[in-house]
């Protein structure tokens, strides 16, 4: 199967599409909610594997993705699922969309049960899905440029490789730590099986979807390279008077 579709350049997310905008306005308004009420919200909507196995908790495989531990940690996931998020979304269009991103963060609080020993310990945060996101984006876009830290220029391909590779070795770190590695990790795992089951990437529309879109965004820059010029020549020649 070839996931490869883009040639090399450089994208930061492009325009805000329907699906990334809904998560992120519905994972904001819950985590508005989640600072006033407390502890309480926490409780019954974090991923507690004692409290799911227990008394049967099953919607906090869902809900602790909406929940987040504070301000930077919701900031950074949000930008991240914008990043990565918005492009996938115009290739696969929005349904194909939220089942990839809530299968990948169901399938990483899955594998927080790998931790018997830590059973009582809540987890929360959408990285799982920001993880499974970014492996797809690395198998679609394998040449895009990523910065890494902001700084280091990569293909998303190498990217994807090293961010996977970071968690699987502090996964292997002893401490609480080791369950949101082990999340991040069961989110790229579950997004590959997902992937790989797939005999299409993207669909047919999506694909139609996208070359449009680059189509527009490289008139636009024509449009502008040729405005650039003009005004070049119009500076050297001084102004004119009518």
């Amino acid at each position: 199967m070839n996931y490869r579709y883009s040639t090399t350049s450089i994208s930061f997310g492009g325009p805000l599409t329907p699906a990334v905008k809904q998560i992120i306005l519905a994972t904001v308004i819950v985590f508005v909610v989640q600072m006033i009420v407390g502890q309480p919200f926490n409780y019954y909507f974090s991923l507690t594997p004692i409290l799911v196995w227990k008394k049967f908790y099953l919607w906090q495989l869902v809900s602790y993705l909406f929940l987040h531990g504070g301000v930077w940690h919701l900031v950074f996931n949000m930008l991240a699922l914008f990043m990565f998020g918005c492009e996938l979304e115009r290739s696969w269009g929005a349904r194909r969309f939220f089942q990839y991103y809530f299968l990948t963060g169901i399938g990483a609080g899955c594998c927080v049960f790998f931790f018997p020993g830590n059973y009582y310990t809540p987890t929360i945060g959408a990285s799982g899905s920001i993880y499974g996101l970014l492996l797809a984006y690395g198998l679609l876009f394998p040449n895009r440029v990523i910065y890494l830290y902001m700084i280091i220029p990569l293909q998303a391909k190498v990217f994807v490789f090293i961010m996977g590779a970071i968690a699987f070795l502090s996964a292997l770190s002893s401490g609480n730590s080791g369950i949101s590695n082990i999340a991040h990790l069961g989110g790229m795992l579950f997004g590959f099986l997902y992937l790989k089951r797939q005999r299409r990437f993207y669909s047919p529309w999506g694909r139609i979807r996208q070359n449009y879109f680059d189509w527009k965004l490289k008139r636009a820059r024509r449009k502008f390279q040729i405005y650039l010029n003009k005004k070049g020549r119009n500076d050297q020649n001084g102004p004119t008077f009518h």
